[in-house]
């Protein structure tokens, strides 16, 4: 059975001990427009962060260490927390993310699939990838090997 309609939101729960710098760096560092939430008192925070727009992206292994050789990362052993938000500069994010401590795991690449792609740890455990998309989606489609998985298996 398939929903009648697809959900309306996705929204990623980073659980973490330093709700103050992982709050700080999604809100003031990256900008992302914070909305009322609840919660009770003393220790129970939760701070909702609005973002454009969202996607799912949905890799085997194989493509993730792809990815890592393409940005210059170094590879993790098993699944990693990775949030990849796409970003109008990715230097100025990267500067500011290193200005506010955090650590860069790959610096700035322009990729084969025409992107700049950087990466940082984030808090809470998460690494953030900023690209930068430097051709249109309809662009992107018209050159060889970008496709959907359903065309892509036939």
């Amino acid at each position: 059975m398939t929903l009648q309609q697809p959900p309306k939101q996705l929204r990623l729960i980073i659980e973490t001990d330093d709700f103050d710098s992982t709050l700080h760096f999604y809100r003031d560092v990256l900008g992302l427009t914070e909305q009322p939430a609840f919660a009770t008192d003393g220790e129970d925070r939760v701070a909702i962060l609005n973002i454009a727009a969202a996607t799912i992206e949905i890799a085997t292994p194989t493509h993730v260490r792809n990815i890592d050789a393409i940005e210059n990362a170094p590879s993790a052993e098993g699944p990693t927390l990775r949030i990849a938000l796409e970003v109008d500069d990715t230097e100025v994010a990267m500067t500011s993310a290193k200005e506010s401590g955090l650590e860069v795991i790959a610096p700035s690449t322009r990729t084969p699939f025409e992107t700049i792609n950087g990466r940082v740890q984030g808090p809470a455990g998460w690494q953030v990838t900023f690209f930068q998309e430097l051709e249109t989606l309809q662009e992107r489609t018209s050159r060889e090997g970008f496709t959907t998985d359903a065309h892509r298996r036939r």
